[in-house]
Parts: structure tokens; sequence; C-alpha cells
């Protein structure tokens, strides 16, 4: 069965095989589990340079170097680990039976079984990774797949679609494309688990459908990022490292700074080391092929509009390196610094995803936790300095799903440790063992041992008249 652009009516009928064929199969050993990881690791090697080339053509204009980068070895990063680990993430735990079982012969365990078919829905932002990246931790726990690429990445979908009709068996990893409709309809299936990325308001459309059949989901949303710039931080190489950040992608990452926070008497200098450090990244942005372009004209559109509503507003906008004219053949845009604008700017709700950041002065450290802790919870949080106790308690009175310090984005490559968001950011995670976990069934098996005392004992019907004593005296403090 061919699952390759399969449409909404293929989808039940490829899933019914998938959980038809897992039902059949049983246990499913570690080594072929590493074959099937092994299959998806061989599809990028041999497909690499004509999904880089989607990439790039997707987003008119992608450096296909930054996409192998980004989304090929990301994936790879997250497929090898997964490949190597799971014989070890596999073995069952023992656990102590409780008494006076425990004495008698019994063993308890707790044994991590696979939970049959997993929906994966990406997104366009990093159209590979979001798809193959939980894969990895999917297929390492076990389990079959139907992938869902972004239809604002068409031709990656489709090229990512002909990789997979090639490599692999669509009974252990399927492909569906299509728009909006298509996606609703995989939240609307009976999966055992569904994983999507995108946005906190389709991910609360997501969920709510999943309910319907009661599917467990792995929500990896947004949020606005904030980003505190300690007076203990070296400005230039804070500057420098947030720029980076922003550098990446266009700024089209689920976790790119939005917010910067910086000391108020020293924003001006702030604001001219990252000039320097941006303009070092990129000395001019038009017609400049290492710059990533906004994917298409409606997120241009909004990234624009929530520029010039700070604008109207009367907030200064610094353009880096240079300010540029909108310019509808040429999606790369400046990035733009909106410094201090009021909180009802839209620029400060919406996630900017995007070339734009705000900038913030503070003047007390508090105060700027007070003001992140009255925000939804982000998906990361970042801190610059070299103060101990401030860094202590920027850690311990802020909510995020990861931390980088000294430092942006980092934390979502690292593959032994979780990458997930809480609240709003989402919830539950992948990489490492919590990955491998999140797509497992841990399940506590007992086994008695051939002695059973309950009835000598008294614990077993008909009652005997000490019986309500013995367990009186049982309730203790």
């Amino acid at each position: 069965m061919n699952s390759a652009l399969a449409p909404i009516e293929g989808l039940a009928a490829l899933l019914a095989a998938q959980k038809s064929a897992f039902n059949a199969e049983g246990a499913v050993d570690a080594a072929e589990r590493r074959r099937r990881i092994q299959q998806v690791i061989d599809l990028l090697v041999a497909w690499h340079k004509p999904l880089a080339q989607a990439m790039d053509e997707d987003f008119g204009g992608r450096p296909q170097g930054f996409s192998l980068m980004n989304d090929v070895l990301g994936s790879l990063a997250s497929l090898k680990h997964a490949r190597d680990h799971l014989e070890d993430w596999m073995q069952p735990q023992e656990r102590q039976p409780f008494p006076p079982y425990d004495q008698l012969g019994a063993r308890a365990r707790v044994m991590y079984q696979p939970k049959g078919s997993v929906a994966i829905v990406g997104t366009w932002n990093a159209p590979l990774f979001t798809l193959l990246s939980p894969l990895a931790y999917v297929l390492a726990a076990g389990n079959r797949a139907i992938l869902k690429p972004s239809e604002i990445a068409p031709r990656t979908a489709e090229v990512l679609a002909a990789a997979c009709a090639e490599h692999l068996d669509p009974l252990l990893v399927g492909v569906v494309c299509g728009g909006p409709e298509v996606a609703a309809a995989v939240s609307a299936q009976p999966f055992d688990h569904l994983v999507f990325t995108g946005s906190t308001a389709v991910g609360k459309a997501v969920m709510r459908s999943a309910a319907d059949n009661l599917v467990p989901v792995t929500l990896e949303l947004g949020g606005k990022s904030p980003t505190i710039v300690s007076r203990s931080a070296d400005l230039a190489t804070a500057a420098f490292r947030i720029a980076a950040a922003k550098a990446s992608n266009g700024g089209q990452l689920c976790v790119n700074p939005d917010l910067v926070y910086v000391p108020r008497e020293q924003l001006e200098v702030f604001l001219a080391e990252l000039k320097t450090a941006y303009a070092g990244l990129f000395p001019r942005v038009q017609g400049n092929p290492d710059v990533v372009a906004v994917v298409n004209q409606r997120h241009l559109a909004r990234v624009e509009g929530l520029v010039e509503d700070a604008i109207a507003a009367g907030v200064r906008v610094e353009s880096l390196p240079e300010s540029l004219p909108a310019d509808p053949a040429d999606r790369r845009r400046p990035l733009r610094v909106v410094v201090d604008p009021p909180v009802e700017c839209r620029i400060q709700q919406e996630e900017i995803f995007g070339p734009a950041m705000v900038l913030l002065p503070y003047d007390a450290i508090d105060a700027v936790l007070a003001e992140i802790n009255a925000r939804p919870r982000p998906l990361a949080l970042y801190w610059f300095g070299t103060d101990e106790a401030e860094k202590r308690r920027v850690l311990e009175h802020s909510l995020s799903g990861g931390v980088s310090i000294n430092e942006a984005m980092m934390h979502a490559a690292m593959q032994d440790a979780p990458f997930g968001g809480i609240g709003a950011s989402g919830m539950g995670h992948y990489h490492g063992r919590e990955g491998f976990l999140e797509f497992s069934h841990a399940r506590t098996v007992f086994e008695a041992g051939a002695y059973d005392p309950r009835r000598e004992w008294g614990l077993l019907p008909p009652y005997g008249e000490h019986f309500l004593a013995a367990m009186e005296a049982q309730v203790t403090p």
C-alpha cells in the first residue's frame, strides 16, 4: 500500500493497516528498532541534497547549508542518539513488591512497551526536523508512525514523501500530504499518540479533536521566549549571541528570543553592540544568500504588521543592519528592533516568529521576573550574566520549557535531555530517554509467589472477629 500523498479517505485505512500490523507483530526487539531507525538515517543521507534544495525553494531563499545543519543534521543527531541508546532504555526496571509479598517470592517490574501508531504533524519552519526528530524516539519505542508534513513547505513535503516511499514500508512509516483539512483529519483519527508542532491556537484545536478519541498528545508550541541581560553580563558577548540567534532561520524558530530585557542604563550601549554584531553577520540583507527569507507573503505581512503597529504608536524602531523598503520579489528583511513598546502593542502580545524583536529596559530583576510570570509560560528562557545569586533567582522564580544560560536556543539541541514546553508552550517532550518514555507505555507486571497466606491470616471473607481490629491496628502515622 503506497501511503505517499494519500487522500483523507485513505488515512483511516492506512492507520487501520498499521494497527493491524502492530498487533500481529507483537514485541519489537532492539535489533529491529535499530534497523528501522537506520532506514530513516539512510534515507536522509541519500536524499539530503534534494531535500535541502526543496527547503530553499519553499522559503524563497534559505541557504542549503543552513537546511543541512538545522534540519538534516539535527534530525540525524536525534536518530543516531536514539539508535545507539534504545537498548538500554528498553530494559525493564525491577520494582520492590509490597510486604509481605516481597518475602513470599513475589517479583515486580515495569516494562516499556510501544503504544502502537503515532501521528506526527510537523510545521514549516523546520519542515524536516519537526517530523524526523520525534520520529527517532517514536521508532526507538517500537511504534509505527504516520507523518503529516506542513503544506506551507509543499516542495519539501513532496520530496520527503517520495523519499519515504522509496526507503520505508508505509506500514511502518507512512506519509500523508495536504492542507489544513488533512491535518484536521489526522487529529480526528484514533491514533495511539499524536505529536503536533505549531502555534498555541492550533495546538488547542488539535488537543480538542484528539480528546474525542482520548488520544494522548505531545504539543510543541511556542510563546514569547524572554531573554534577560544581567548587569553582570558582558554586553558585547550577549549582544553577539542574541544577534546570532535572531539571524538563525530569519527568526522563524519556536525558541527564538522575542523579548530582550536590558538594564535601563545599558540599553543604548547594548543596542550599539547588537547593531555591530548583526552587521558582522549580515553586512547587507537584500539579495544576501545567507539571509533566510520570511517563508511566504502571508507571514511577511503578519511580521510587518507587528512592526507597523508599533511605529503607529510612536515607538522607536531600529533596522539592522539598515532600513529597507519591503520588496515583494525578495522576502529577506532586516532585523527590526522595537524599543520599549507599550504593553498593549501587538508585538508585545503576539509571538513574532520572524526578523523582529522587542527590547525592554528594566530597573530591577524582580520586576522582570514578575512580568515574565504574568505572561503565559514560554518555551524557552535565556539569561546572560555572571552573578550566581541572580542566576539562581531567575531559575528558581520562573518556569519555561527549557533554559539556556549565556546563550540562546542551545538547550533545544541537547539530545540527552528532554525538549518540550509547559502550559501555553506545550506539553510532553522528546529527545533522550524522556522521548523514549513519552512514546512508551510503562506497564507494571506483578508476579506472585507460590504461597498465598491471605486465608490463614484472615484477610479473605468470611472475616473473623479480629479482622477489624487488625486493620485498625495498621492505621498509624
